[in-house]
């Protein structure tokens, strides 16, 4: 274990020891961290993502600098990082001196350049998340809000909002979200017999309707009323 400990020189084997242990040890302490570092990098994560990776950089890259210290800094910095998020939870200032109230970059089909120069983003940007909205009219937009995790949450006026069953009185299915039974060739047994069926039963359907095995299939997903939609290799 002295890969663990600064040294004068490291062989190619602890070298390879450290940065297998860094990088398991990274993913240890990210799963700690919640998935919220990962999809949503506000001002708190990104502090901790520049200080961990700085920490564990340097002693993957200078045999003088041991490892160990490095993975205690880092644990005590993601005790720190979790005891923050659970006390934000509690405490409306400390959340929001981490993650600030949303607030308007469009109101009433007017664009608040002041609120430009606060989110720090230029109308380029601006139009951009308009377009990937599909909202191709800025007066149609009744409220944009530029949020914590730097993105843009968009209201459209009623007049332009999508027309729903609900709104033409129109009957509706119940909704069913399908299963993924099979995935890269492979059966998931537990999400098939959630849907009460076997794989003898999948298997004979497949073979009956598509004439194929289950090695052949990409992806296969069963709703509640028995469609089965089948994705091949190709």
């Amino acid at each position: 274990m002295d890969f663990f400990n600064s040294q004068e020189t490291l062989t190619a084997i602890q070298w390879t020891l450290r940065a297998i242990i860094s990088f398991f040890f990274l993913l240890f302490s990210v799963k700690l961290m919640g998935q919220r570092s990962i999809s949503q990098l506000r001002l708190l994560d990104f502090i901790m993502a520049l200080i961990i990776g700085n920490i564990l950089a340097h002693p993957l890259s200078d045999e003088q600098l041991g490892l160990k210290g490095s993975m205690i800094t880092t644990f005590v910095l993601v005790i720190l990082y979790i005891i923050s998020v659970f006390t934000g939870l509690k405490w409306g200032k400390l959340r929001r001196f981490f993650d600030s109230a949303p607030f308007p970059l469009i109101e009433n089909g007017q664009i608040i350049y002041k609120s430009l120069a606060r989110a720090r983003i230029s109308i380029d940007f601006l139009l951009s998340e308009l377009r990937k909205e599909k909202v191709e009219d800025i007066q149609k937009v009744a409220l944009a809000l530029w949020e914590p995790g730097g993105t843009i949450s968009l209201f459209l006026y009623p007049q332009y909002e999508a027309v729903t069953p609900e709104d033409m009185h129109l009957a509706t299915n119940a909704f069913t979200f399908p299963k993924t039974i099979i995935k890269d060739g492979k059966i998931d047994s537990k999400e098939l017999n959630r849907g009460g069926k076997d794989e003898a039963w999948l298997k004979n359907r497949i073979k009956i309707t598509y004439n194929a095995d289950v090695n052949d299939i990409l992806l296969a997903t069963l709703d509640n009323n028995d469609n089965l939609k089948v994705f091949f290799y190709k």
